[in-house]
C-alpha cells in the first residue's frame, strides 16, 4: 500500500529563494487581493489521541479564495510578478486594482494543468483584467474544465499525460505571444516556476502564526504532498528557515504511479529520475512525472523520508478527514489533499507499519502538521470514495 525511504542526501541545507524574507514579500502581495484570508489551521485532538502522538494540526486549503484549493497563491504572485515586470516597477508598488488601466490591452498567460493550479491562473488572470488559456491532460475530469471555463479563461483537454501538455502548452505560447506560467522548471524556464513555488509560502507562514496563536506546539513532523514537487520545495524550504532543519521530520509523499521524487531521492547520486507512461491514479494534482529543478534540491537537501503510496491510502484520508471523531472538525478533503492525512493513518494504526512508525519517530510527544491542498474538486468522485468507499 506505501513504501518509505530514508533521505540518504540529507543535509539541512537553508535555499536562499525559499525562505521566512521572501515569505514577507510573498504575503503582503497576498494581501492586496481583495477575497484574501488566512485559511483555518485545524487541530484534531480526538484523532491525534487514537494515532497515539500529541497533535494533528490540518492547514485546511479547501477554503482558499472560494476556489477549493491554494494554487491561486502560487499563480497570483507569479501574475503580480510579471506585470510588475511588464510595466517596469517593483512587486511592492503594483496595484491589483488599477493594473489592467495601465496595459493597451490585456495580456494573454497560459498554462498546463491537472486542475487546480489551471483554476487558480485563471481566477488570477480574471482578478486582474488579463486573459488565460489553459491545458488539461488527457483524462482530465469535464467538471474541472468548466470550473476554470466560468472564470472567462479558455480551457482545452489534450490526448497527451501531463508532463507533455506542459510541453505543447509551451510550445502554443511560443507560436501565440503568450506568456507561460508553469509550475515546475527547466533549463532556461527557472524564473516563473520560482515565483510560482515563492507564492506558496504564505502557506505555511500562517500556519507557524497560527500555530502560535492557539499555544500548539511547533510541529516535529511535517507531511507535504509532491507532485513535481513545487509546494513541497517552497513550504519545507520556509520551515527549515522558519524552524530550523534539525527541528522537525519530513515525510513527502506521491503517487506510487507517478513517484518522480521517490525515485529521485532513492537513486544512486540523488539525481532527478523522471517517469514516464500515463500516470494513472485519482491523485490527479500529483500526477506528474517529472520533478522541478527549482524545488529539486530543498527536498534533496531537506527531506528526511520519502514515501510513495497506493491510491487506496488517499481515498482512506478522504474519508477519515470527512467522516471525524466526534468531536473533532470535520475536514473536507480530496485526492490530492488527503494522502498524508491517509499515509499518517496507516503508519499510526497498521500493525505491518510497526517498523516504518517507529524509525520516523512517531510517538506520544509528536505534533504533526499536514496541508490539504484540495477540497472535493472532483464532487462525483468525491462521494464514491467517501460514501460508496470506492478504492
Amino acid at each position: 500500500m506505501f513504501n518509505v525511504a530514508e533521505n540518504n542526501f540529507y543535509i539541512g541545507q537553508k535555499s536562499s529563494i525559499f525562505n521566512v524574507e521572501f515569505a514577507k514579500q510573498v504575503r503582503k502581495f497576498h494581501y492586496q487581493l481583495e477575497d484574501y484570508q488566512p485559511t483555518p489551521l485545524i487541530s484534531l485532538p480526538l484523532l491525534a489521541e487514537k494515532l497515539s502522538v500529541r497533535s494533528i494540526l490540518v492547514k485546511d486549503e479547501s477554503k482558499r479564495f472560494g476556489l477549493n484549493a491554494y494554487k491561486a497563491l502560487g499563480g497570483s504572485y507569479a501574475l503580480g510578478r510579471l506585470l510588475a515586470q511588464y510595466l517596469n516597477i517593483d512587486i511592492a508598488e503594483i496595484d491589483l486594482k488599477t493594473v489592467a488601466t495601465k496595459l493597451d490591452k490585456p495580456l494573454v498567460f497560459t498554462t498546463a494543468t491537472a486542475g487546480n493550479h489551471g483554476t487558480g491562473i485563471a481566477w488570477a488572470a480574471q482578478k486582474m483584467g488579463q486573459k488565460a488559456v489553459v491545458y488539461m491532460p488527457q483524462g482530465s475530469p469535464l467538471a474541472s474544465a468548466e470550473r476554470i471555463r466560468r472564470l472567462d479563461a479558455e480551457c482545452i483537454i489534450t490526448d497527451v499525460n501531463y508532463d507533455d501538455t506542459v510541453r505543447l502548452a509551451n510550445k502554443t505560447a511560443e507560436e501565440n505571444g503568450w506568456i507561460l506560467v508553469q509550475d515546475t522548471a527547466w533549463e532556461g524556464y527557472e524564473e516563473i516556476p520560482t515565483w510560482i513555488s515563492q507564492g506558496y509560502m504564505t502557506m505555511p507562514d500562517e500556519a507557524i502564526e497560527q500555530a502560535a496563536a492557539m499555544g500548539a506546539d511547533m510541529p516535529t513532523h511535517v507531511m507535504l504532498q509532491a507532485g513535481v514537487g513545487s509546494m513541497a520545495g517552497g513550504v519545507l524550504g520556509y520551515l527549515v528557515d522558519k524552524l530550523g532543519a534539525g527541528s522537525f521530520q519530513t515525510i513527502i509523499a506521491e503517487p506510487a504511479t507517478a513517484d518522480c521524487i521517490f525515485r529521485s531521492g532513492t537513486s544512486a547520486q540523488g539525481d532527478m529520475v523522471n517517469v514516464s507512461g500515463k500516470l494513472n491514479t485519482i491523485m490527479a494534482g500529483l500526477a506528474c512525472g517529472e520533478p522541478n529543478p527549482v524545488t529539486w534540491p530543498v527536498l534533496k537537501d531537506c527531506s528526511n523520508y520519502f514515501a510513495r503510496v497506493d491510491d487506496n491510502v488517499s481515498a482512506l484520508g478522504m474519508r477519515v478527514l470527512g467522516n471525524p471523531l466526534l468531536g473533532d472538525t470535520r475536514v473536507i478533503s480530496g485526492e490530492s489533499g488527503a494522502v498524508t492525512l491517509g499515509l499518517l493513518y496507516q503508519l499510526c494504526s497498521d500493525v505491518s507499519s510497526k517498523d516504518s512508525h517507529k524509525e520516523l519517530g512517531l510517538n506520544k510527544e509528536s505534533v504533526v502538521m499536514i496541508f490539504n491542498t484540495e477540497g472535493d474538486t472532483h464532487p462525483s468522485r468525491y462521494r464514491d470514495i467517501v460514501w460508496n468507499v470506492k478504492y
